[in-house]
């Protein structure tokens, strides 16, 4: 029950994060926190990671709606064969960030992005890419960890 929990918890702090960002940076569009460091940019997505698949909404919807739909049967059949923590802890970060994200881009059309390391001048991001970034380095490390890939 942990994990579906933690899921809504991902779920709920990367909606507010995007909401206080759009109440407080929509109308400044950037505030330097950190001088030539660190950011908080309001970005409007229309694309994945790093933009690919621009303005491809419907592609991207259907995509990561399948992708939710398999990973949330992957983690329910997971749950019931008594898996590794970490392999849990992993599919629930991946699929609170991916739901985070496709909430936004079925409200908005885009995805709501706005930490902005200006220093590297990486991609701006948000709390769901965070997650799913997190949930991901979990997921190699476990299946480094255990040997053997996942039992689909």
């Amino acid at each position: 029950m942990i994990y579906w929990g933690l899921i809504v918890a991902i779920i709920a702090m990367d909606q507010w994060s995007k909401q206080l960002a759009v109440s407080k940076l929509l109308p400044v569009r950037s505030i330097e926190l950190i001088p030539e460091v660190f950011h908080l940019t309001f970005v409007r997505n229309t694309g994945a990671a790093f933009s690919i698949l621009r303005d491809k909404q419907l592609i991207l919807i259907v995509f990561t709606s399948l992708v939710i739909l398999f990973m949330l049967g992957l983690l329910y059949r997971q749950i019931r064969t008594g898996s590794s923590a970490l392999l849990l802890l992993s599919l629930a970060m991946i699929i609170g960030g991916a739901v985070g994200n496709l909430i936004d881009r079925m409200r908005y059309n885009y995805v709501i992005d706005f930490f902005d390391f200006t220093l590297i001048n990486f991609a701006v991001f948000n709390v769901a890419d965070i997650f799913i970034t997190l949930g991901t380095i979990s997921m190699m490390i476990y299946v480094i960890l255990d040997g053997k890939a996942l039992d689909f």
